[in-house]
């Protein structure tokens, strides 16, 4: 299940793609899939890293050598890697887990090129405040959201670093109900038939990608959907 939509976010052949925040492995393996580009994960939770090196075994192209994956641990606060490094940045889903959000950011902008691109998303603010007011739990795990970002403002925060904002969509529609029902049933979740059905609703969804349901969510993404997806250009250097 993808946020970033790669015709928003085109990846060239030798491209250097940097995936922050790369959790179990969607956006990174899904752009060394999409491309011949050299595609980096990076996450602090080694469990994670394990599950997408796992998952990525089934999408090796060892004898392409015009691609490469690679995964490290790091923090986004400190990247391990110079200045001007990347020609595309995805960061997904990440932002509100990160007590110093903008540090995160001043790294993004430090190690992609000048001209290069970069894709945020983080949870759109309607849809989360419910999660919140539904349950406590839900923002109070370890390791969970922090905040609920405006998402005009940060971009803003993003453009004054010297980003330039030029799309902007909504995605996975369809997921706000089970989050909704997640929030609701936070206690009971193992044993709510409602919240079972409407997982197995969207597990279908996703392995059978019938048009019916595209259709649905495209058309409920400007008005639900549970992610706003930001795309920026760092303005290169005169």
């Amino acid at each position: 299940m993808k946020t970033v939509d790669f015709s928003r976010l085109p990846l060239a052949t030798g491209d250097i793609v940097l995936d922050l925040g790369c959790g179990e492995g969607r956006h990174v393996i899904s752009a060394y899939v999409e491309a011949n580009v050299h595609s980096v994960g990076v996450d602090l939770s080694l469990d994670d890293l394990k599950t997408t090196r796992q998952r990525f075994a089934d999408f090796a192209e060892p004898d392409n050598t015009d691609k490469s994956f690679g995964l490290s641990s790091a923090s986004a606060l400190n990247l391990p890697f110079a200045d001007d490094t990347f020609d595309k940045i995805i960061c997904s889903e990440v932002l509100e887990h990160i007590p110093d959000y903008r540090g995160a950011l001043r790294e993004i902008e430090r190690v992609l090129k000048p001209g290069g691109l970069f894709c945020a998303s983080v949870p759109r603010r309607w849809p989360e405040k419910i999660c919140w007011a539904l349950s406590e739990g839900y923002y109070q795990v370890p390791g969970g959201h922090l905040r609920i970002f405006r998402s005009n403002e940060l971009r803003k925060e993003i453009e004054f670093l010297g980003f330039k904002h030029y799309y902007r969509h909504w995605a996975h529609a369809l997921h706000v109900p089970f989050w909704w029902l997640k929030c609701l049933f936070w206690k009971s979740q193992d044993t709510s038939w409602l919240l079972q059905q409407y997982h197995r609703l969207l597990v279908w969804d996703l392995m059978e990608n019938p048009a019916l349901t595209r259709i649905l969510e495209k058309s409920m993404n400007p008005i639900m959907g549970k992610s706003v997806v930001m795309y920026f250009r760092k303005e290169a250097v005169s």
